[in-house]
C-alpha cells in the first residue's frame, strides 16, 4: 500500500506540469507538425531516459536494444532516472526531451493530445512489426488515441488475489469465499479474517489496496472510468456499486481511515511483509509482487484466485508502461527501433534467461513469469521457462495471473486521463469516510474531469 501515495502524487504532479506546459511560451517542439521518416538510415546519437535499469530483466533486454543500433554506428545513452512528469514538461517546453521516454500509459494520450508526443504506426511498420499481433489489443487501447498508436508498450501487470491460506486456515475461509463475482462473500471473508485491537486493526481480513486501485474494481464490477472516445465516467452507476461495496470492506475493518494507516505500516517489500507476519487475509495484488514475496517463500503460506468481472471470468486490467518518443526528439528513426527491439520476443527470451539464471544463483526463488505486454512473447515464456516451482500454492498464484490475461480490459485512453485519475483519488477519502455519499463523490469528480477533458477536447480541435 506504500506505493498508493506516489501513483496519487505522481499523477496530480503531472496534472500541474502538463498545465504548465500547456500554458508555456509559443514555438515549442510540438508545434514542429513534422512528417517522421521512421525508416531513414539510423546513425548518431540516441539519447533515452524516464526509467533505471534496475534488475536482470531490465539490463538484459537494453543490452539487446542497445547492441541493435550499435550496429549501426549509434551511441546510446541511457539517463537513469523515474519518469519526472514536471522535468518532461520543461524539457518539452525548452525543446530539450530524451529521443525515447518510458511513462505510464494512462499519460500517453493526455500528452498526444497535446502534441507532445508522436505517433508510432509507421515505427512498427518500418521495423517490420505487426502491432496487432505482437502486442495485447487492451495494452494497445490503453496507448491509442484519435486512431492512431503513441506509444510501444512494455509489461502488462495484472492483478489478482493473493491469498494467506495460513490466516484463511484460521478462520475457515476458502478460496471459493474470495471469488470476486460474489462481493457479499468476499465481504464476509474479511470480516471472518480481521483481527483488532479495540479499534485498532491488527490485521486486515481482505485488503483491497485504495485509493490507488480503485479503478481496477470498477472494471471488476462492470464500470469503468471512461468510455470508448476517452469521456469520463466517473459517476457510472456501476462505479457507484464497486465504491460502495469498498466502503463496506472498510467499515467492517474498522473504518477507511484506520485500515488505511495500519497498512502504512506493513514491511511491504520487507521479510517482515504483510504475508509473513499474518497481517492480511488476502487482497488485490499486481503481477510484480510475487516476485517480492517470492524471496521469502519458505516463510509464507499463499495461494491465489484470478480477479473475476461479476459474470464470473477472470479478468486483468492492462496497467503498465510504454515507450514514447517526443515530438522534439532529434533521432526519431534510432528512438523507434530501440524501444521495438527492447519490446521484441528476442529480447524478452533474454531476459527470461537472465531471470533464470539469477534463480539458478539464489536456491529456494521461484520464477513467477515475466508478463510482458506481448502476447507472442508470453506465450513463449510461459511454454519455454515457466515450470513447477515445488511450491503448489505459488504455482496456483501464478496460474491466477496468466488467466486474467485471457480477458484483458483497456483502461481507456482520454486526452484527460490523468485528471479523471486524480480526480477519482481525490473522491476516495471523502467517500470512504462518510463526508459526502457515493454518488456525491464521484459526482463532484465527474464534474471536475469533463471540465478537463471538455477543455481538451476543444484545444485538440
Amino acid at each position: 500500500m506504500k506505493t498508493s501515495r506516489t501513483a496519487a502524487s505522481l499523477a496530480a504532479a503531472t496534472v500541474i506540469a502538463l498545465t504548465a506546459t500547456a500554458c508555456g511560451g509559443g514555438g515549442g517542439p510540438a508545434d514542429s507538425g513534422e512528417e517522421v521518416d521512421y525508416g531513414a538510415e539510423i546513425s548518431g546519437a540516441l539519447s533515452a531516459g524516464g526509467f533505471t535499469l534496475g534488475d536482470e530483466v531490465a539490463t538484459s533486454r537494453a543490452d539487446f536494444a542497445t547492441a541493435a543500433l550499435e550496429e549501426d554506428g549509434v551511441e546510446v545513452t541511457i539517463n537513469e532516472s523515474d519518469f519526472d512528469p514536471q522535468r518532461f514538461a520543461a524539457q518539452a517546453a525548452s525543446g530539450t526531451l530524451p529521443d525515447l521516454t518510458l511513462m505510464d500509459r494512462q499519460f500517453v494520450a493526455t500528452y498526444a493530445a497535446k502534441g507532445l508526443v508522436e505517433p508510432v504506426d509507421e515505427c512498427f511498420t518500418a521495423q517490420g512489426v505487426n502491432a496487432e499481433e505482437h502486442y495485447y489489443p487492451a495494452v494497445l487501447g490503453d496507448v491509442t488515441y484519435d486512431g492512431q498508436i503513441y506509444g510501444i508498450p512494455q509489461f502488462w501487470q495484472p492483478w489478482a488475489i493473493i491469498m494467506n491460506t495460513r490466516v484463511m486456515e484460521e478462520a475457515g475461509v476458502t478460496p471459493e469465499d474470495l471469488d470476486t463475482s460474489n462481493p457479499e462473500a468476499v465481504l464476509e471473508a474479511a470480516e471472518a479474517m480481521y483481527e483488532s485491537d479495540g479499534e485498532n486493526p491488527t490485521r486486515l481480513g481482505f485488503d483491497p489496496q485504495l485509493p490507488a486501485q480503485a479503478h481496477i474494481w470498477f472494471l471488476a464490477f462492470g464500470g469503468a472510468i471512461m468510455d470508448g472516445e476517452g469521456k469520463p465516467t466517473l459517476d457510472n452507476p456501476a462505479n457507484i456499486e464497486a465504491l460502495t461495496w469498498l466502503k463496506e470492506i472498510y467499515d467492517a475493518q474498522g473504518g477507511y481511515e484506520a485500515a488505511y494507516s495500519f497498512g502504512q505500516t506493513w514491511d511491504f517489500f520487507g521479510a517482515d511483509n504483510q504475508f509473513v507476519t499474518d497481517q492480511v487475509g488476502a487482497g488485490l495484488y499486481a503481477q510484480w509482487y510475487p516476485n517480492v514475496l517470492a524471496d521469502f517463500a519458505n516463510e509464507l503460506e499463499i495461494s491465489g484466485v484470478p480477479l473475476r468481472n461479476q459474470d464470473g471470468e477472470p479478468m486483468a486490467a492492462a496497467s503498465g508502461q510504454s515507450y514514447v518518443i517526443p515530438t522534439g526528439a532529434k533521432n526519431k528513426a534510432a528512438a523507434c527501433k530501440w524501444a521495438v527491439a527492447n519490446t521484441s520476443d528476442e529480447a524478452w527470451r533474454a531476459a527470461a534467461e537472465a531471470r533464470m539464471q539469477s534463480i539458478e544463483e539464489a536456491p529456494g526463488k521461484v520464477f513467477t513469469g515475466i508478463f510482458t505486454g506481448s502476447q507472442t512473447a508470453d506465450q513463449m515464456i510461459q511454454e519455454e521457462f515457466l515450470e513447477p516451482s515445488g511450491l503448489e500454492g505459488f504455482d496456483e498464484l501464478i496460474d491466477s495471473y496468466y488467466q486474467g490475461l485471457e480477458n484483458g480490459v483497456s483502461l481507456g485512453s482520454s486526452p484527460a486521463g490523468l485528471e479523471i485519475q486524480t480526480e477519482l483519488q481525490n473522491a476516495i477519502a471523502p467517500a470512504m469516510s462518510g463526508d459526502k455519499t457515493i454518488e456525491q463523490a464521484l459526482g463532484d469528480a465527474q464534474a471536475a474531469a469533463m471540465l478537463v477533458y471538455e477543455q481538451a477536447t476543444a484545444a485538440a480541435q
